[in-house]
């Protein structure tokens, strides 16, 4: 039993650390993927004006992505506000801690968005777009400085492309956000193929995936349960009648051994090689029917 039960402990620890070591294998890869496409986004960035949106060039095995970079004022993105890429940037926007300037970098993923992000039990119907802002003094250099942003007016809209929903069953598209901290929340589109967000990271649209048949799912394992718990009743039921027929058996052995204690014990002789019962020979004695002789 305590064999059964460490090898039942040990199976359960090992899918725990998997689960856990896969999570962080996640993280650490999207965690390298936003440096290298920060990398190739500072490279543009050099001898660049401000307010206009470059391309990064990346490398042949990022085919698929896109990286854009643009160096925004922070008092032009408090007064006005910004339209980058996919974003729109209200007005009434400060940097924490404050800089004069901000190196913003804005990612697609494209086809490789299912790779690095994904969400149980639904699916990504548009492609997962990001952004996060740095210090643009220090952009260019090993070290570099991420930037909060502080709202304190409407939220950041982030608008998708036209994308069909599968036919058939009766879907309900939502907007998925991965903030920086690690954290995921699900939340309705406030317009058509349109998200909001007041926090830095990656963004796409979900739909929750189709359930399976619960129904014809409970009648398969209803039926497993009954063979078991059947199959467990009838093995106990037969155990049951092995020790009843056992302990008859005894019984009866028992009971006939008492009786043979109990009654006449013989004597034994040995005839050739065989050991044989033997009683006393006692004969009886002859009475004549009549006591006079003739």
């Amino acid at each position: 039993m305590g064999c059964k039960s460490l090898y039942f402990i040990s199976v359960i620890g090992f899918i725990f650390f998997s689960s856990f070591a896969q999570s962080l294998q996640n993280d650490s890869a999207r965690l390298s993927l936003d440096a290298l496409l920060q990398h190739y986004a500072s490279k543009a960035l050099a001898r660049s004006h401000s307010g206009i949106l470059y391309k990064a060039s990346l490398p042949a095995n990022l085919s698929g992505m896109e990286a854009s970079v643009v160096r925004q004022r922070s008092g032009s993105l408090w007064s006005r506000g910004a339209n980058y890429s996919s974003f729109r940037f209200p007005p009434r926007i400060i940097p924490s801690p404050y800089t004069r300037r901000l190196a913003m970098v804005f990612e697609n993923l494209g086809n490789w968005s299912s790779y690095y992000y994904r969400i149980p039990g639904h699916s990504l119907v548009t492609p997962v777009v990001g952004f996060r802002a740095y210090d643009a003094s220090n952009f260019s250099s090993i070290v570099i400085t991420p930037v909060n942003l502080s709202l304190t007016g409407d939220p950041i809209f982030i608008h998708f492309p036209p994308f069909l929903l599968p036919s058939g069953l009766n879907w309900t598209a939502r907007c998925v956000t991965f903030s920086v901290d690690g954290t995921v929340v699900l939340a309705n589109m406030i317009l058509p193929n349109v998200c909001s967000t007041r926090k830095q990271g990656h963004f796409s649209i979900v739909v929750e995936q189709p359930k399976r048949n619960e129904k014809r799912a409970w009648k398969v394992w209803k039926w497993w349960v009954i063979g078991l718990v059947g199959g467990f009743v009838g093995l106990v039921g037969i155990c049951v009648v092995c020790i009843l027929v056992r302990h008859t058996r005894a019984k009866k052995i028992r009971k006939m051994e008492k009786k043979a204690d109990q009654g006449e014990s013989f004597n034994t002789v040995w005839i050739g090689t065989s050991k044989m019962p033997s009683a006393a020979v006692t004969r009886t004695q002859p009475i004549l029917e009549n006591g006079y002789a003739p």
